[in-house]
């Protein structure tokens, strides 16, 4: 034990995993890790990265940059689930290095804006490609709808209803309901919709690498001194190139999500680093190939006003929907169609497992006492009722700002803070505990995980100096802080 007091722990951890069910194997895990990472990302940020790095090379670069970070972090995360297989995953692993508050200031900061920050924006994201097979479903807001429009130092935020947001608030009600039925209902949609969406993206690779193959965008992209580009590694393209990370980052992010669900995966202290390593590493290597095929099929270089796919290239994709682009090159009109298909089957599968884990940390913060009893409580079906309506219902509000942009600046600044702290609270186990079981150790334990808090605090680090996410950077900062007298507060009237 570290020593701190934990004077607000309802019952032992080990006592409160008994009623959760171990339906999920090794397979059902993996699909969670995968599943919650795949969502519409892959097929949109690569515009925004190539807009800011300038060439090819430094587009794959971000992302292959980005699956290390992911990599390193999934292993390091190994060993603290298979230490701690219990529900609530980080957050407890979080409580256990280095006392409730930090815990606390975890489980806070991912409720308000990392799981329901990114479930938010998924399902606006959602609503956003189903108006591409159904235009009625657009993107103005209701009259009748209370509705305000207010300046901030990220932008202008519409807050109000638009048929787009209410299909996002559809999506998140229905999934807060199949997940209410069950843990294995829940797995059920997770897994089938993983499969259908992995193998969807791996054919989207193997088209464009074949059938796809465009003489153009090769020479363009790969011909001599094209594919490096012709600028400098200065300071300025350094920070400008940490920024670009933030949508391949958010694309790969919720690889975490199944730790939170630790308590129903069967031989957790076996399957849980399995898993963690399998679904990480699966997806950073579909995310690599999906942009070589992007590459393969569409130059990377292009002008805004250009009448086809082509001659807008992936810089100036249309809406910056690069995979569309690159069917449409392939298949011709019906590449809208057939893209928004795959996006929606995507969108919907990650939202599910995000919403599957997120309730499993409020519960085992209620259980600390830690946030609302109620959530704390598992329903007949074993699964924490309370929480997936308590999550439900601030995503509902968040949903109503329809802010994709600027939730994904705020999660991925938060979230690296967490990464980081987790991965100094291994060191801080392994000296404090270094008698505790460890079914399995980090792989390249000290170098893989100092290597791995080196590089997620150098990318938070340039989020708060670059111009583009300073701002959300910043405010991203002052939420987790806001935690601190908030964690007191709550103590206190718990105590009365």
């Amino acid at each position: 034990m570290t020593g701190l007091a934990r004077p607000d722990v309802a019952a032992p951890p080990a006592a409160q995993d008994q009623e959760f069910v171990k339906a999920m194997s090794l397979t059902d895990a993996t699909m969670l890790v995968a599943g919650s990472m795949i969502g519409s990302g892959i097929f949109i940020v690569s515009a925004d990265i190539a807009r800011t790095v300038g060439s090819p090379f430094w587009l794959l670069m971000a992302w292959v940059l980005t699956g290390v970070i992911t990599l390193l972090g999934a292993l390091a995360y190994g060993e603290l689930a298979a230490m701690y297989p219990r529900a609530g995953g980080q957050y407890v692993f979080l409580r256990e290095s280095m006392g409730p508050l930090v815990g606390f200031l975890y489980g806070w900061t991912l409720f308000v804006v990392i799981q329901t920050g990114t479930i938010a924006a998924v399902a606006v994201a959602f609503g956003r490609f189903l108006g591409v097979l159904w235009p009625a479903v657009g993107p103005e807001l209701y009259g009748w709808f209370p509705h305000h429009s207010f300046a901030t130092s990220g932008g202008t935020i519409d807050v109000g209803l638009s048929p787009q947001r209410l299909v996002g608030l559809a999506t998140v009600w229905i999934l807060t309901w199949v997940n209410l039925r069950g843990v294995r209902e829940g797995k059920r949609v997770q897994t089938t919709l993983t499969v259908v969406k992995t193998v969807a993206l791996a054919a989207l690779i193997v088209l464009g690498l074949t059938l796809g193959r465009n003489a153009g965008a090769l020479a363009a992209n790969f011909g001599a001194g094209r594919f490096m580009g012709s600028g400098d590694l200065t300071g300025a393209f350094v920070i400008a190139f940490g920024a670009a990370l933030v949508g391949s980052l958010f694309s790969s992010d919720a690889w975490n999500n199944v730790t939170f669900a630790a308590a129903e995966v069967q031989n957790p202290r076996r399957n849980l680093p399995l898993a963690l390593v399998l679904g990480t590493g699966l997806v950073t290597l579909l995310y690599i190939m999906a942009n070589v095929s992007y590459l393969s099929v569409l130059p990377f270089h292009g002008a805004a006003e250009a009448a086809t796919a082509v001659g807008r290239g992936i810089e100036h994709a249309t809406q910056d929907r690069v995979a569309t682009a690159a069917v449409e090159v392939m298949f011709g009109s019906i590449a809208a169609t057939v893209m928004a298909v795959g996006i929606l089957i995507s969108t919907f599968g990650c939202n599910n497992g995000l919403i599957l884990a997120g309730a499993r940390v409020y519960w085992a913060m209620a259980r600390d006492r830690l946030f609302f009893r109620r959530a704390g409580e598992l329903n007949a079906r074993n699964v924490p009722a309370w929480g997936l309506l308590i999550q439900a219902i601030w995503v509902s509000l968040l949903c109503l700002t329809g802010t994709y942009g600027q939730l994904l600046d705020y999660v991925i600044f938060a979230a690296l803070i967490f990464y980081v702290l987790t991965t100094v609270g291994l060191f801080i186990l392994r000296r404090t505990r270094p008698d505790a079981e460890r079914p399995y150790r980090a792989l390249g334990y000290p170098v893989l995980p100092a290597l791995y808090i080196l590089l997620a605090a150098s990318v938070a680090v340039i989020l708060l100096v670059a111009d583009k996410t300073r701002t959300q950077a910043i405010s991203g900062l002052v939420l987790v802080l806001v935690g601190v007298p908030v964690y007191f507060l709550w103590r206190r009237l718990e105590r009365a």
